[in-house]
């Protein structure tokens, strides 16, 4: 089968690990002739390009802009985004006819070129629901349904439902995530929502106490505390501040340790509370490279997850498999929406609070710091190897287009 990967992202070397790399991989593992699309962006100074790795044809399509940018140059860039893909499509990957199209949200604007491959190939087109927008950003106060601003709602709610509609099949992150699309969506048909969950390859390398040991000297983390940490994006859906809170609560309680390490738009924010207070029980790093981290991850104890209480999109952050495979439980501070406290609490491997209250994170951790961690973190582990492994999302891809009549593998 002749499957394209569609992303609005860069594409890293597919040696490399993350949800959409995992997968490639297994697809092409699988036997499948293997193509994918990405974006280099103008500020990194490179022309389209096509290069072989794995196995698998990879274009990096130029494109503007979109990332720490002006509002106008983003707005630009994304625009003409669909037709720069389908233009470099034509171009590289001349006489391919396409038996699958795979694409994870974001964004919603790659529907033209989804609408493409769709109508030329008579391909079957395979939604990844990572995110759901532009409701999530209605709901951290990054765009309004009314006004002005309401115009740019209206056209991104409307290319989401010509996603919707396109899209063969819905792949969702979460049963929570299901009930939304389908109550929120009622013309979407709801036999083509199903749950594909975010997914990775397992991780069969631990370290060693000593080599924890080692890690936790060479960044000063104390050898004797409880030792949690958040790695990840630092941004508006994190509600920053509300983690800042989070931290003072416990700035005096000498049995647990916190580590921040990400990058984002808050950042600062984090910053200047650390310089300004210096807390003694945090250690704020910004960020670390891809390798290095899955290493530095595993030598800690229970792992961070924050959102802003104020979603009502139900988000499951990718980031949690980090932590299951490396053996380490969860402490989910979330809004009420999503499921993913449901599902660590309900299967034995992480606590989940509200992220209202700073006093109901404190809880929860005291409670973390009181239990067996080690055995919560193998019950992760466990799931992970049951639940979220890239060969259960290709199993799940493919047993819903195998009794399709146009696709023969």
């Amino acid at each position: 089968m002749n499957i394209l990967f569609v992303s609005i992202s860069s594409i890293p070397n597919l040696s490399g690990h993350s949800i959409s790399l995992d997968l490639i991989r297994e697809l092409k593992n699988n036997g499948h002739n293997v193509f994918v699309v990405g974006s280099v962006q103008r500020r990194e100074g490179k022309e389209t390009s096509m290069s072989l790795e794995e196995d698998c044809k990879v274009l990096r399509v130029k494109t503007g802009n979109v990332t720490k940018c002006n509002k106008i140059e983003k707005g630009i860039a994304t625009i003409l985004l669909p037709y720069q893909y389908i233009s470099a499509i034509k171009k590289y990957f001349k006489g391919v006819k396409f038996d699958l199209v795979l694409y994870p949200t974001p964004p919603v604007t790659q529907v033209s070129t989804v609408e493409f491959i769709k109508k030329r190939d008579n391909a079957i087109t395979y939604l990844l629901l990572k995110d759901i927008f532009p409701q999530n950003a209605v709901d951290i106060g990054m765009m309004k349904k009314s006004g002005i601003k309401g115009v740019l709602y209206k056209m991104f709610r409307n290319k989401e439902r010509r996603l919707y509609k396109i899209s063969d099949y819905i792949g969702c992150m979460s049963q929570a995530n299901v009930d939304y699309v389908i109550n929120n969506n009622p013309e979407v048909d709801k036999q083509k929502v199903h749950i594909c969950p975010n997914t990775t390859d397992i991780n069969y390398d631990f370290l060693s106490d000593d080599r924890k040991l080692k890690i936790r000297e060479k960044y000063n983390i104390p050898a004797d505390k409880t030792v949690f940490i958040y790695g990840g994006n630092l941004g508006k859906p994190q509600d920053i501040p509300f983690v800042i809170q989070c931290l003072k609560a416990n700035a005096d309680k000498d049995d647990r340790f916190f580590v921040i390490c990400g990058r984002g738009t808050e950042f600062p924010k984090l910053k200047a509370y650390v310089e300004a207070e210096k807390p003694q029980n945090v250690l704020l790093i910004n960020g670390l490279p891809k390798a290095e981290y899955e290493e530095f991850v595993k030598a800690f104890d229970v792992g961070l997850i924050f959102l802003d209480k104020r979603f009502t999109i139900p988000n499951f952050p990718s980031r949690s498999l980090s932590y299951m495979n490396s053996k380490m439980p969860i402490l989910a501070c979330t809004d009420r929406n999503t499921d993913i406290g449901k599902v660590i609490s309900e299967n034995g491997f992480g606590w989940w609070c509200e992220s209202d209250d700073a006093d109901k994170f404190t809880e929860a951790v005291d409670f973390a710091i009181g239990e067996d961690l080690k055995a919560m973190g193998e019950k992760g582990y466990k799931y992970l190897c049951e639940n979220y492994t890239s060969k259960n999302s290709y199993d799940i891809i493919m047993s819903n287009i195998e009794n399709k009549e146009k696709i023969t593998v």
